[in-house]
């Protein structure tokens, strides 16, 4: 097993975190508890000290998983975990209600079997609640030390600046972190969320640094068993998994290959360039794939390399323009889309 240790950078103006975060979304579900276990002790071996994970993921196995695997070691991990989804099973659950997050955060807390919370996202916007309530509920988490910093992932870049001034005018901590969709061939962020987080001084933890596979070249020429898209998973066919996309990743899969690089470890090594961004959130599913995300923040990096990404997607911009329909934009009002 190769030698590898992860550099740390500030998250936003707060602590020093690994450029890699441990993302634990398959654990409890298609990664076994114990190789989950085995797999975040590779992930310190290699100096990794961010990991994330939350309440809706695996119904709360995920949670307890990580929970039990870094109780020994508790404050050498800068946890995350989330709130906002609804959970499965469970009717008066999601949202970002003062109720809700008091009592997910209760939860929470419970399944990870420790006292408080590193960072506590808002996992998605809740259009319903004021976010007066939203931010009110996170003081008080935070004043009562359940947790110690707070931040969101899949909010519009205007509601960065309003909950910065909300946390202002109510006397709470502002956010420590943000948590976007981005990746090479995905760039929508550059616009303005970006921007606003570096502004506000807000530490950036991309997901999705692969497109969900499609960046590791494994679509070149068809459709392996196994893959997200091979087993028909949703997100993937509403969102990476399209014809002009494929052929922008086999572009980049050329490109890599021809310098003896894989395509995942570019594709990881060009998000981290971004000086904005803090560390990239990864999501393993067993230690083969854990060991190729260990791998891309060393790989070399060249003007070429930058050149190159963007002659296949210019800044700013993304290949297909498609948007997340589980985020949809809202900037046309209008009587016929309103019916």
């Amino acid at each position: 097993m190769p030698q590898i240790t992860l550099n740390r950078r500030s998250l936003g103006k707060g602590p020093e975190v690994s450029e890699l975060c441990l993302g634990a979304m398959m654990f409890g579900a298609q990664t076994e508890p114990a190789m989950a276990e085995d797999m975040i002790a590779r992930f310190a071996e290699a100096g990794g000290s961010f990991i994330d994970t939350a309440d809706a993921y695996a119904d709360g196995r995920s949670e307890e998983i990580v929970g039990r695997a870094i109780a020994a070691r508790r404050d050498d991990w800068f946890l995350a975990t989330k709130v906002g989804n609804k959970l499965a099973g469970q009717p008066d659950s999601g949202g970002l209600s003062g109720r809700w997050i008091t009592e997910g955060l209760k939860r929470s807390l419970e399944r990870l079997g420790t006292g408080s919370i590193d960072l506590y996202y808002l996992h998605r916007d809740d259009e319903a609640t004021p976010l007066e309530e939203v931010i009110e509920a996170l003081g008080q988490a935070l004043e009562e030390g359940k947790i110690h910093n707070w931040g969101f992932s899949n909010f519009r870049a205007w509601k960065i600046a309003e909950m910065v001034r909300i946390a202002d005018k109510l006397g709470v901590a502002r956010p420590l972190a943000a948590q976007p969709y981005y990746h090479a061939l995905y760039r929508l962020a550059e616009i303005d969320y970006l921007p606003a987080c570096g502004h506000f001084g807000i530490g950036v933890v991309p997901y999705s640094p692969l497109a969900r596979g499609v960046l590791t070249g494994k679509y070149v020429g068809g459709i392996p068993e196994g893959s997200r898209a091979a087993r028909g998973d949703q997100r993937i066919t509403e969102t990476e998994f399209r014809p002009d996309l494929l052929a922008a990743a086999e572009r980049v899969d050329t490109h890599a290959r021809a310098s003896g690089r894989r395509t995942a470890d570019l594709a990881v090594r060009w998000v981290l360039e971004n000086r904005i961004v803090s560390s990239v959130l990864i999501g393993p599913k067993n230690p083969e794939q854990l060991e190729g995300y260990l791998s891309g923040p060393g790989t070399d990096y060249t003007a070429e390399d930058e050149a190159f990404i963007e002659s296949v997607v210019p800044v700013g911009a993304v290949v297909g323009n498609y948007a997340d329909p589980a985020y949809p934009f809202r900037g046309r009002v209008t009587p016929l889309r309103d019916a």
